[in-house]
């Protein structure tokens, strides 16, 4: 049996699967609450979801969010936080919560900061100021925080970097989580591994066996849309997952768009997150049962219409596709927050219609009908942050 603090009070149920593949329909069971899986996480990085309150993600159904432990750590401190009674306190969120370790931050900051074996040095990017992280502390602020899920400290390699560098990239991240592990005393937060390997599937097998040897409560799947190709992403996580644990739940980080749910779904993915349906919205770019709509074209500017007719979230009972596009014209803080309030509650339906075509035997269909329509839909790059 392990050792206490690795007894996490955490269960992961597996209800129904397709007979065909690897989609599978389940339920996690945190301190927090419990969530249906397949499931996607809305990202609050600076412990709050962009645009919303915490009571209106919650009113979207919604049980399990994510934070940044880096961000975090910078403001206002995860001392702050734990003196304060911890996470869900602080941003009066009663649900579960996903702490991210810092590790992403390797990769996204990569001009400020330098990599050893010990661990990564960054410089601010609010003051400059030299800051040192390890796995240890990478715990140790996850532990203020006091996230239902913790990750570990990982690196995570460029899409385009070579097979040396990400095979160096799987070591550190398995020596990493060994580390993470011994520092973790907190027997109330599930720590998961991370699997990493870039596109390269040697690497992404090895980094697998070694991430399940050691016996986690969980799995994530990192480095991916991290500028490789579509093709070269989906190959990465069927490597990874076909040698994860039937009995423990995977979690693919940072990807979001309908037709990569379904495809994650679809290799067996339980868990996701992504910044993308919120900072999409903020753009005003929204997903809709007939596919993506840009509220800015002028197209819109008379239109009555609700933005989605099948959707029952407040805006599209309320509001017209006209008064979204003058409110998204006109930069006013409503437009973004309506955007929001729709894109999380159309995932959220998404992902809980996916469970329901796997549990009633009909995943193939609704995969491919859903593929056909989303696979050339959302332009992520006409994102901004």
């Amino acid at each position: 049996m392990p050792p206490a603090r690795l007894r996490a009070s955490m269960r992961f149920e597996v209800h129904a699967t397709d007979p065909a593949g690897r989609a599978r329909a389940g339920r996690l069971v945190l301190p927090h609450g419990e969530t249906e899986t397949p499931i996607f996480m809305p990202v609050g990085t600076r412990a709050t979801v962009k645009a919303l309150t915490p009571g209106e993600v919650e009113a979207l159904d919604y049980r399990l969010i994510l934070a940044n432990t880096f961000h975090l750590a910078l403001r206002p401190g995860d001392d702050v936080i734990g003196d304060l009674g911890g996470l869900h306190r602080f941003m009066a969120w009663p649900h579960a919560i996903l702490t991210d370790s810092g590790g992403f931050q390797i990769f996204s900051l990569a001009e400020l900061r330098h990599i050893t074996d010990h661990g990564v040095t960054f410089r601010s990017p609010l003051d400059g100021a030299a800051i040192e992280l390890t796995p240890e502390r990478s715990v140790a602020i996850q532990q203020n925080l006091g996230a239902d899920i913790i990750m570990a400290f990982d690196e995570c390699a460029p899409g385009q970097c070579s097979e040396r560098d990400a095979e160096v990239a799987v070591i550190r991240t398995t020596r990493w989580l060994r580390r993470c592990l011994d520092a973790k005393t907190r027997a109330d937060q599930a720590l998961f591994g991370i699997v990493q390997g870039n596109v390269f599937p040697a690497l992404r097998e090895r980094s697998a066996k070694e991430v399940v040897a050691c016996d986690c409560p969980g799995y994530a799947i990192g480095g991916l849309s991290v500028g490789e190709t579509k093709a070269q992403m989906w190959q990465a996580l069927d490597v990874s997952t076909a040698h994860l644990p039937a009995g423990k739940p995977r979690y693919l980080m940072g990807v979001g768009t309908p037709a990569d749910l379904v495809r994650g779904i679809d290799l067996g993915v339980d868990m996701f997150d992504c910044v993308l349906p919120t900072r999409n919205a903020r753009n005003g770019q929204v997903f809709t049962s007939t596919g993506v709509v840009r509220i800015r074209h002028a197209a819109h500017t008379r239109d009555s219409a609700p933005l989605d007719p099948a959707c029952s979230c407040e805006t599209c009972r309320h509001h017209s596709r006209a008064y979204l596009r003058h409110l998204h014209m006109s930069d006013e803080i409503l437009g973004h927050r309506l955007l929001t309030l729709h894109n999380l509650a159309f995932l959220r339906q998404f992902v809980r219609d996916a469970r329901a075509a796997i549990v009633d035997g009909r995943w193939p269909a609704w995969r491919d009908q859903r593929l056909a329509q989303w696979e050339t839909q959302v332009d992520t790059t006409a994102a901004t942050p």
